[in-house]
This record gives structure tokens, sequence and C-alpha cells, in this order.
């Protein structure tokens, strides 16, 4: 009477147990219940053995994955999980860089009235002896001396058309040696998507050589910061940062970012490329 009783209890264990194993891993059942194309895929899917600690920790009380601050619509891409939250990182990032050129603290137009661009006049120009695609020119930029800066503009523009011209000149970058020329300067100048057509920067009519030029409305004008040290460009690479954002409209006004509110001017007016629009300046 006793081994009877015995043996039914361990039945009813063995019951009880077998009910809580297939609560808990229902995947053998679902196996041998589903069609053959379906078996194949579900047999690769890997379920850990069950044991007794493992069964009595599936049954233990777990706290609520929203009490836990964790959504419960837990999907099982937890890889494509991670992978969305790190684009929302990223977008985070990139709209945080948007508003920032956008017009913010730091924003293009702060970083591109760091330059010191200037109004000059080309004295004197003369082909380079030591380099076939190279311009010498003396230019104005309202300095006590002239300043002496190539140009790689031999095959775009006849030398005749840079004599006695004015011209935009980017005047804070660091002197460069140019085949045995000491290169202090920039000309500013438009060209197209092929490179094909290249023309200089004009100032307006009546622009003085040494003035500073700006983006922006005319009253932007007194709202400029010092420009920074050649120095400075360099280390904090400030003209590889702005020179993407310079481009000329429909009308071929230089604008920066695409916008006409941040037009590149002096005090006679606006800076312009005569004939090419939608262009880069570089």
């Amino acid at each position: 009477m006793a081994l009877a009783t015995a043996t039914s209890s361990a039945k009813t264990a063995a019951s009880a147990a077998a009910a809580v194993i297939m609560r808990v891993n229902p995947l053998p059942a679902l196996i041998s219940r589903s069609p053959p194309s379906i078996r194949c895929s579900l047999a690769r899917i890997h379920v850990p053995p069950l044991t007794t600690t493992s069964v009595a920790k599936s049954m233990a009380p777990q706290q609520s994955p929203i009490s836990r601050g964790i959504s419960p619509f837990v999907s099982f891409c937890t890889a494509a999980e991670g992978s969305t939250t790190a684009t929302a990182a990223d977008g985070g990032e990139i709209q945080k860089k948007e508003e920032t050129e956008g017009g913010g603290s730091g924003s293009i137009k702060d970083v591109a009235n760091l330059l010191d661009l200037r109004v000059g006049k080309i004295i004197k120009a003369w082909r380079h002896e030591e380099a076939d695609s190279l311009y010498v020119e003396e230019v104005d930029v309202g300095e006590a001396e002239p300043r002496i800066i190539c140009s790689g503009l031999v095959k775009y523009i006849p030398l005749q058309h840079l004599q006695d011209r004015k011209v935009v000149v980017l005047a804070n970058l660091k002197p460069r040696n140019m085949r045995g020329v000491k290169s202090n300067g920039m000309l500013m100048a438009a060209s197209d998507a092929a490179h094909e057509n290249v023309e200089l920067l004009e100032p307006p009519e009546g622009s003085i050589p040494g003035e500073r030029i700006w983006f922006g409305s005319e009253d932007d004008k007194d709202a400029q910061p010092e420009a920074a040290s050649p120095n400075q460009i360099q280390k904090k690479k400030i003209w590889e940062s702005v020179q993407p954002h310079l481009k000329t409209n429909n009308a071929g006004i230089a604008v920066l970012g695409g916008d006409d509110d941040r037009e590149m001017r002096t005090s006679a007016g606006v800076v312009v490329s005569k004939t090419l629009s939608n262009a880069n300046i570089s």
C-alpha cells in the first residue's frame, strides 16, 4: 500500500514537472506538431537544457519590465534594436550639427567670420618662372606693402585679364612656398562642378582695397569678430570647414551655405561671379 502511494506520488510529481517544463519550454512539442517545412527551422533554435534549478528560477516571481524601466514590447531583433538606437543617436548628432550650422552658437557663419577676406587689387601679374600652371600676382590688400600671391589660373584666365583687377583675397592663411616663391594669401574664385570653367570673384564697383568682406546684411558689418590668426586657421582647419559652404546662387552672388541672407559683401554691395551661377567657391 505504501509502495503504491509512493508510486502514485512520483507519477503526480512527474506529471507536474512535465507540465512545468511544457510551459517553460514548449518547443519540443511545437516541433513535433509542426509541418516538416517549419519543423526544420524550429529544430535549429537552440534552447539550453532544463534543470531543476532553471525550472525553479523560471517559476520564481519576476520583476515587471515596466517597473524596471524597460519597454514591455521586447523584440527578438536585438541587433536591429541596437542599430536603431545607434541611428537615433547619430540622428541626434546630425540634428545638433544642422541646428548649429543654422545660426546658433558656433554656427558656420560664426566660423566663416574668422576668415580675413579682403578686397584686393592686382597691381601686376606675371607667369611663374618655375611652374607653367602658376601666375604670380602683386596685390594691394590695404597694407604698407603689396602681397605676393601665387595662383593656378594659367589654364583658365588670360594674363592680360588679371592686370589692375579688383579681387577677393583670403588674407589669413599661412604663407606657402610655391616653387621658390612665397605666396601670402589666396585669390577667391568660382568654378563649375567639372572644374572646367574658373572665374575670379569680383567685389562691387567702388570697393576699396583692404576693406574686410563679411557675410550677411549691411548691418552685420559692425558685428564682425576679429579675424583668426594664420596659426589658428591652420590648426583648427577653419578654411576647410567653411569652404564647402561657399557657393554662388542663381544670380551669381557669392553666398554662405546657400542662404541668400548670408551674402558675401563689401560696403559697396555684394561680391559676384559674372558668369558662373550655382558654382563652388574656393
